[in-house]
């Protein structure tokens, strides 16, 4: 099970961190994903992390970090410099360990084994 939180809404140039707490797996095994889909738009991939590798978009590039806390089982997406075009629901999933990728890269959507409910971030210009 994967819940993320931490969404809002922020004006431009705010920013947010948006948690995803997981259970019910080996969350150190899987890498984590970040999605992120807007009305009218498909999901598209974010940032993800495994134990030895980090991903972005170039979208976000330089603006956003990942990070996870293995203690607690949880995965950051801090959000700096947000624009209205970041404006989403923002997902976070997880790859099984057997899914071979390789950074800056993240893995396809498709193969995502786990995935959350989705937190709204809402940036207002």
């Amino acid at each position: 099970q994967l819940v993320e939180s931490g969404g809002g809404l922020v004006r431009t140039g705010g920013s947010l961190r948006l948690s995803c707490a997981a259970s019910g797996f080996t969350f150190d095994a899987y890498a984590i994903g970040w999605f992120r889909q807007a009305p009218g738009r498909e999901r598209e991939g974010v940032s993800c992390i495994s134990d030895n590798q980090i991903g972005y978009a170039d979208s976000v590039k330089g603006r956003f970090t990942i990070s996870s806390d293995n203690a607690k089982n949880t995965v950051y997406l801090r959000m700096n410099s947000l624009k209205p075009e970041d404006t989403a629901v923002y997902y976070c999933a997880a790859v099984a360990p057997t899914v071979i990728w390789g950074a800056p890269r993240c893995p396809t959507i498709d193969v995502y084994d786990y995935w959350g409910q989705g937190t709204v971030v809402t940036v207002s210009s």
